[in-house]
Parts: structure tokens; sequence; C-alpha cells
């Protein structure tokens, strides 16, 4: 008779990290279901957690290590490889220095403490030259909020009486977010959605406001000039808790209803619904900002006008609001204050400085120029874990080219990617099933031990691979802990929290009440303590002071060349950027990539369903079948490519050297192209 086990761990499949149950029979998975007392999923799980077991025991699985030579990727022993990766990293920072060498963190082997762990390596071998893909996707957002804020807030849903969600689609990313919702909506909560495209849950929206790609600021500044005209603001806390506020009054007198529709395309009817309804429910409006206004020339002005927008509401860390979370106390694995290295001048931190100044972090884009002109320095090693920017970073042909031109490029995965294909060893790593590690869910604030179910040889988890690398490189001492649980021990000690309550707590530990309106008595976690409609920081750095909108480029000088605006990026519910595609079930259902038009822009274009175009930027091209949409789903003039697809990879198009000029993330919203029909 089989043995069957059912072991509790979190899902990594994608970022919400839902509670499950793993079913085991003879220490094979043969099952996966929801754990229904944990407070954030409650049971709930999304297609793609079932299809982990799918992915472990995948037929191309890598499962030993890989060294490039002339005939191709052999096979070698892990402890050769690593031996080898090692003398070559002591090697090549003899020859150019420390700075020389570099590390990148990607999400497909998490990203919880994995990341410290990369920060602190880095740091103890001397180096500054982190990168992820943060450079990307969340920092714009964090960014934005934390200039106005102090830090970024979690939208209180099921209490809210009005909730906006801004260029994202929850149904699509985040289903949690999504039930939530819907169960406010059944309270009464009225839904706006902001989004160029009709999305699965713009179609549920009380009003859906389909924006032109890029001037979410103009609506924005709309919504202020509507309720500061009308007197609908909560004066009180705007008194009490915010600096700037007769700057920011004086600045939104000029989008007018009239000239917003101008500008964005929603109608100025609209506009005044979308600031009435919010007034109406004001505190309780519950404001998200998904990836969509990030990826902008003006992404993170558009982030803080938001902010700026529920801070006028009164909103702020309030019941039904967005509530600002508490964090647990825990020792913190990375070593900028025992080993600072800004003056080893860190890639992108001149350019970007709010980049460095407050994630630490530098710029992807600015490293394949790097690694290509060597200035201002050369780069010329890097370890790459869980990431596949060959495909999901801007300008793909330079990226490869960059990657190909390194002394030594390591990557660790789950699958050859097209970003492990350029690397000199590939090493297998482990899924998140085959380790241990500590999760928050800022939310309900509490934090979760995720376990390892099961382990291979060769597939090592994210700290024994930086701890044996360590110790091979002469900075073990920095990675004095044996095994993951030894260093989930460590990291949450000064909570009070043990290993052992975790351990016997699947359902998570609750590390400190939800409590709101904290700014009464602690103020916020800004410069001046309030709520900073005015940046004196970004001021001094040479920024405006205030949130100013700035007209995307397509609007400031249309092209007769590239007419189209293309939107790339768009969620698929089966696919996680460009994972998952080599799931049969997933590849069945969802085939393809294909460019999304309006039905007016196909017949311009002499096209139907299913032809193929080509489509052209001044970066390049890429050929894909054509998707004709409801004239209602999709604005004319704009296309939308999801990421992702090797055979149509849509970052062959996109720029590099166009940046939001605050966060430094790529134009990849509002990308000028043409298309022709290609005839086969």
């Amino acid at each position: 008779m089989a043995e069957r086990k059912v072991m509790q761990t979190l899902c990594r499949m994608c970022d919400d990290r839902c509670a499950i149950n793993v079913y085991l029979e003879n220490g094979r998975m043969v099952d996966i279901d929801g754990f229904a007392p944990h407070p954030w999923n409650q049971g709930r799980l999304c297609v793609k957690a079932r299809a982990a077991i799918d992915m472990v025991y995948h037929a191309d699985r890598l499962m030993k290590p890989l060294k490039k030579t002339k005939d191709g990727f052999q096979e070698i022993p892990l402890s050769r490889a690593l031996d080898e990766i090692a003398d070559r990293l002591l090697s090549i920072r003899e020859k150019f220095g420390a700075r020389s060498i570099s590390a990148w963190k990607g999400e497909a082997l998490g990203f919880a403490q994995q990341e410290d762990m990369v920060r602190r390596f880095l740091h103890a071998f001397g180096t500054p030259n982190y990168f992820s893909n943060d450079s990307q996707c969340y920092n714009g957002r964090y960014f934005g909020y934390r200039l106005v804020e102090g830090t970024w807030p979690v939208p209180d849903y099921e209490n809210s009486r009005c909730i906006c969600l801004w260029g994202a689609n929850p149904p699509y990313a985040h289903p949690n977010m999504t039930r939530k919702i819907m169960r406010a909506r059944k309270k009464g909560a009225k839904l706006i959605v902001v989004d160029p495209r009709l999305s699965a849950i713009a179609r549920q929206a009380y009003i859906h406001a389909a924006v032109l790609p890029g001037t979410d600021g103009a609506l924005v500044w709309g919504i202020i000039h509507q309720l500061i005209k009308e007197q609908s603001y909560d004066r009180n806390f705007v008194e009490q808790y915010t600096i700037g506020f007769p700057t920011i009054a004086e600045y939104a007198e000029k989008f007018t209803p009239e000239y917003v529709e101008a500008e964005t395309s929603v109608a100025s009817g609209m506009v005044r619904d979308i600031a009435r309804t919010m007034a109406c429910a004001a505190p309780k409006v519950a404001i998200y900002m998904g990836n969509g206004p990030e990826h902008h020339e003006n992404g993170v002005n558009n982030i803080r006008a938001v902010a700026c927008l529920y801070g006028l509401l009164g909103a702020v860390d309030h019941e039904g609001g967005n509530r600002t979370v508490e964090g647990m106390k825990k020792n913190n694995m990375t070593l900028y204050e025992e080993i600072p290295l800004r003056n080893l001048g860190p890639i992108g931190a001149e350019r970007f400085p709010v980049l460095y100044d407050f994630r630490q972090e530098c710029h992807t884009m600015t490293a394949m120029s790097t690694i290509l002109n060597s200035e201002p320095y050369p780069l010329r090693a890097m370890v790459l874990t869980g990431a596949n920017p060959a495909m999901t970073n801007p300008n793909s042909l330079k990226v490869r080219k960059a990657f190909e031109s390194l002394d030594l490029f390591v990557v660790r995965d789950l699958f050859m990617t097209e970003t492990a294909k350029l690397a000199d060893y590939v090493l297998p790593a482990a899924s998140f099933l085959e380790r241990t590690e500590i999760h928050y869910h800022g939310v309900c604030q509490t934090v979760t031990l995720a376990r390892e179910i099961l382990s291979y040889p060769d597939c090592q988890d994210e700290y024994r691979f930086w701890h044996d690398l360590a110790h091979r490189v002469g900075i073990g001492s920095y990675f004095p802990w044996q095994s993951e649980p030894e260093l989930v021990r460590w990291i949450i000690e000064p909570s009070g929290i043990t290993l052992e309550q975790l351990e016997a707590h699947p359902e998570g530990v609750n590390y400190a009440p939800v409590r709101y309106q904290k700014w009464k008595d602690e103020g916020f976690r800004t410069p001046s303590g309030k709520i900073e409609f005015e940046s004196r920081y970004l001021k001094e750095l040479g920024y405006e002071s205030i949130p100013e909108y700035k007209p995307p480029s397509y609007k400031r000088c249309p092209s007769t060349r590239y007419p189209y605006v293309l939107i790339t990026g768009a969620r698929k519910l089966l696919y996680y950027h460009s994972r998952f595609r080599n799931i049969k079930r997933f590849r069945t259902a969802i085939p393809f990539a294909e460019v999304e038009m309006h039905p007016c822009d196909a017949a311009d274009c002499g096209v139907k369903n299913g032809d193929t175009v080509r489509v052209t930027s001044r970066i390049g091209s890429m050929e894909i079948p054509v998707a004709i949409m409801a004239p209602n789903e999709i604005l004319p003039g704009n296309l939308q490519i999801t990421h992702g697809w090797k055979e149509a990879n849509v970052n062959l198009v996109t720029y590099d050297d166009r940046f939001d000029p605050i966060s430094g993330f790529p134009l990849m919203k509002a990308v000028e192209v043409r298309v022709e029909k290609v005839n086969h």
C-alpha cells in the first residue's frame, strides 16, 4: 500500500504566495490543493498552483550542472562547477577589481530572503553591483508611494466604499486581491478601473476610464482639480498632516475636465464622476496601482500624483483606504551599514540616484551598456538566478550581445531558458517546493514558514549555493549558517517568534495586530514626517518637487513613420512573465502570441484574424499573428503584445534608452511602432 502524506507550504508559482496542501505518495507529489486555515487565501487556489507538480517533475527540468564547451554543454560534478566558478571570480577580481563582478536576482526561484543573500554575498566580496527584475517592476511604484507617504501601502479592499484599480488586472495576476474586491462590491463598493484596455476586471467596473497610454498623470490631476474646485477633499487632514498643498492646488488649476479629455481621451463628464464618486466614499477609498503606469517616461510622477490623490481624500492608513503595513522585527542579512560601497560607483547610481538611495539597486539597462563598452569601468562577470532577461528586458538583441561578451556568465534556473543558453555554466536550482524560508503577508501581518517538501542532490537551494560559493572565495565567515532552517532561526530571532512556532502553525503566525491611523501618534516615514505633496529631496537632486505631468513622446512629437502606440506586458491567466510555456496543458490553452488590434486599425492595415504582421520600431522588428478585438476592448491606434514568447519576442522592438528619469524604468507601454502585413 502506498504511504500517503500531506504537508503544508506556500505556493510560489506567482507572487501571491498562497498556502497549499501538498499530497505525497511514497515521497512523490501527487496533488496540491488550498490550505483553508491560512488567512491569506483561505483555501482558494488558481490553476497555476496545481501546475507546480508539472513544473517540478517536468522532463526538461535541469538536474545536473552544465559547462559550455566547444562541443556544447557538458555535465560536470557540482563541486567541480563551484570550484571553477569561484576560481574564475577571484581571477576576474584580481584583474579588473571587485566591482567588475555582479549578480542578478530574478523571480523564478522566489524573492524572499534570496534577495538579501545575493546582496550579502556581493558586499562581502567587495562589489555594489546588485541587479534584479525590480529595475522593471515594483521599484517605480515603491518610489512613487514612498516619496509621498514614506512606504508602500496596501489597499483595505473589503472595508472600502470605492476601489480604484490603476493599470492592473487582478483576475489574471492577483487572485486573492480579486476575491477581496468582489466581496467589497457585494457590500456596495464602487469599482473604478483605469486602463487603456477593457480587461477582465474592467468588465466588472462601475466606471472604466480608457485612458491613453502614459497620460494617467493628466487624469489624476484632473481628479485633484475637481476635488479642490468642489472643496470635497479632507481639509482637516491636509492642513494637519501634509506639506505642499498650495503648490499642488495652483498646479492643478489647468487640469479642467475638458483639458483632461483632450489629453487622455477620458470624457470630461467621466472625470467629474470619478472625482465625485471618490469624494462621496472618502476616506474609504482604496487605490491600487499595477505595473502599467510604471513603464513610461513619466511613470514615477504619475504614481506620486495618485499617492497625492488619496492623501487629499484622507484615505491614508484608514479603514477602507490604503493601509500602512507594519513590518516584523528581524535580523537583516544585507551588509549596507557594515560594508557601504556607494563610493565604488554602483552601475546607474549616478544617473538614477533614487534607485540606489531607496533600494541599493543598480540599473540593468545601464549594465548592458557597461558590459559592452566598459564605461565607467569594466563589468566582466555575472551570476544570475531565476531570471530570463534575454526575453524580458528591452532590446533583447543588445541583452544577448552583452551576456555573450562577459568573461564569466553563470545562470541558475529550473529550465534551460533563452538566457541560460548564453551562460558559461548552468546550475540546476531548487524550486520553491525544495527549500525552507519565511514569507510575510502584509495584508494580514502574518509570517509563514514555507517548508521543504522534497529535494534533489544537485539542485541547491539559494542559501546553500551562496554559502558554498562564499566559502570558496574567502568570505565564508559571512555565511556561517549551515542550513536554511538555521538561517531562518537567526532572521526571526528579534521578533520573539521561534522556528518551532512557525513549524507548528502552517496557517502562519500573526506578528502584529492590524492598526489604522498610526500617523496620529507616529507621523509618516518621510523626511518631514508628513504626507509630502512636495519633495525637497527630489528638488535637491534636480527633479520637479511636485509630480508634474509630462505628455508621452508619441503625443508631443507624433511620428508618421511609427504611427501606432504599442503596449506590452498585459497578463495572460496561465503564464507568469516568460514562465510556464513549457507546461503542455497551458500551452494547449494559449498556444501562441498575438498582437491585439482595434478593428479600424486592422482594416487600415488590410489584415484579418490570424494574419501575420511585422511590427517595427526604431530598435527592431518582429512577426506575430493578429487578434482583432471588439471595438470597446482596445483604443484605436493602440496595439498590445504580451511578453515572454520566444517565438514572438516583443522585446525585440522595445527601447532600452528611454527611461523614467527618477526610477530608470524603461518605456515599455507606449512604444511607437508601425505595422505591415506579411505575405508568406
